[in-house]
Formats: structure tokens, sequence, C-alpha cells
């Protein structure tokens, strides 16, 4: 069951970018960022939570999801440090992921090289 969750709610997060693609003019990275800017929205009101833990990977996985973390590192950053906690909470928090996006894509650039066109 835990399965059909994250595929219904990773899915549906999936349909509203391709609906946004297909069906308006905005550029695939507005898209992107509006993913996220959403994920920080939901996140910092309390809505984006409750749904992660139902959705589990579905939720948390998308772009909605990075910017859930980002509004959580920052909340608890600024609970336990203050306000300079606004400025070292995400990178602390999403750095674990951050760290593994710039491993694999240097690994990536070392094994593979670019063909011109």
């Amino acid at each position: 069951m835990d399965y059909l969750k994250a595929f219904l709610i990773g899915g549906l997060i999936c349909v509203i970018c391709q609906v946004l693609i297909d069906k308006t003019a905005l550029t695939p990275a507005r898209i992107l960022t509006g993913c996220v800017v959403s994920g920080v929205v939901l996140g910092a009101v309390g809505l984006y939570s409750p749904l992660a833990d139902w959705a589990g990977a579905g939720a948390t996985v998308p772009l909605t999801g990075f910017g859930n973390l980002l509004a959580e590192g920052t909340r608890k950053a600024v609970e336990q440090g203050g306000l300079l906690g606004a400025l070292t909470g995400p990178l602390t928090a999403a750095s674990g992921g951050i760290g593994a996006a710039v491993f694999f894509g240097l690994l990536s650039a070392l094994c593979f090289r670019p063909k011109e066109k």
C-alpha cells in the first residue's frame, strides 16, 4: 500500500507539472522554481509534512519535497540559533542531497565526454 500511495502522490505532482508545461507558456525553469517555492510555502504553513508522512517518497522525492526540506531546516535552525539560522538552516538540512548531486555530477563528467552537435 505504501508503494501505491507514493506512486499516486508522486504521479499527481508530475501530472500537475506536465499540464503546466503543455498548457501554459511557462518555461520549465519557472515551473521547477514554482515547485520548490510551493513546497516551501506548504511546508511553512504545516501542510506538506502530513502529506509527506502519508505518501512517503512520493512527496519527498519531487522538487516540492526539496522545498519542504528547506523550510523545515530553516524553521529548526531559527528555533535553535536565532536569526542566523535563516541563512544556515536550509543548507544544513539539504547538505546530503546537494553533496550527492555534486558527487554524481562529477562522476558523470569523468565517465562521459560531451559531443559537439
